[in-house]
């Protein structure tokens, strides 16, 4: 068989609730860090592929939004990522974790399971488990929800089972050409993971709803051989939230903003300068003109 016949290549969809660990197992697979991780839920609010090549493979994992019930245009739009997501897969990797019940998710386990095609049923953080009679107890229970699926326990922070993991996608893996070039990492522009960065950090260090109200949108990115520059709007819907950013004389604001340009500099491996812009934008989670705008909406 020749090379390019036997090349595999696919989509892996990787989706489950908020908080299973979606983004920290999609990092880890593919050995960088592309998904922004916090405790909190909906840290997640675009599709970002990560593209992991072999000589003879390329998969495009997909991390997607925890599955939720929309209250927003913005919830919308996020659960429209997980269903476009679902739709190119040609691998899914279900993510549920130690703590959580089918009934939880009784309606996307049902999808998944009428859209044949091959399933991992990954149960993360077994690293947390009490007793190895609990964790035979959590496999068993997801084996029955998913019969003649693969169920593997993982804990993705700590790296268990991950060359398991990824020996099972390989041989559930179709054989195709690649879809990207072999030295792409990801489908995203540098100017995506800056914004996500700074949100991140917006996530970590403010309380309440008020993190849940930014969006931060990147409206400069000059680079040169050994800096880039960086304009970042931080944009919130009420003049109450922008003083919160800010903080007393600006001190919430510089703090983000460092921590920010620290974690870039790591990221794009430069010298980064980051100049931070507090906006109001009023109810930009419920106007579809404002998300396609922001790039949630075609």
């Amino acid at each position: 068989m020749s090379e390019a016949k036997s090349h595999k290549a696919g989509f892996v969809s990787i989706v489950g609730k908020p908080n299973v660990g979606k983004s920290t197992l999609m990092n880890a697979l593919i050995g960088e860090r592309l998904s922004i991780i916090t405790s909190k839920a909906q840290t997640t609010r675009h599709r970002i592929m990560g593209i992991l090549n072999g000589d003879d493979f390329q998969i495009v994992y997909s991390d997607t939004p925890g599955i939720l019930n929309p209250q927003y245009e913005l919830h919308k739009a996020m659960m429209g990522f997980v269903t476009g997501s679902l739709q190119d897969a040609d691998i899914i990797l279900f993510v549920t974790d130690i703590y959580e019940k089918e009934e939880e998710v009784f309606e996307i386990t049902e999808k998944i399971k009428k859209m044949g095609l091959p399933i991992i049923v990954i149960v993360n953080k077994v690293d947390q488990i009490k007793s190895q009679e609990e964790l035979k107890e959590k496999l068993s229970y997801w084996a029955t929800v998913f019969p003649a699926k693969e169920v593997l326990p993982v804990s993705a922070l700590e790296k268990f089972n991950l060359e398991l993991l990824f020996n099972t996608i390989l041989e559930n893996l179709p054989v195709h050409p690649p879809y990207y070039g072999k030295d792409e990492l990801t489908d995203r522009p540098e100017r995506f993971f800056a914004a996500e960065i700074l949100r991140e950090k917006i996530l970590l260090n403010y309380k309440k709803e008020v993190p849940y109200s930014c969006e931060v949108i990147i409206s400069e990115f000059k680079e040169k051989e050994d800096l880039i520059s960086i304009r970042a709007d931080i944009l919130v819907e009420r003049d109450s939230q922008k003083g919160i950013i800010i903080g007393h004389k600006g001190a919430a604001l510089k703090k983000t903003g460092t921590q920010a340009r620290e974690e870039m500099e790591k990221f794009f491996a430069k010298k980064v300068f980051l100049e931070q812009h507090v906006k109001v934008e009023p109810e930009w989670r419920t106007k579809a003109d404002k998300l396609k705008r922001f790039g949630y909406l075609q």
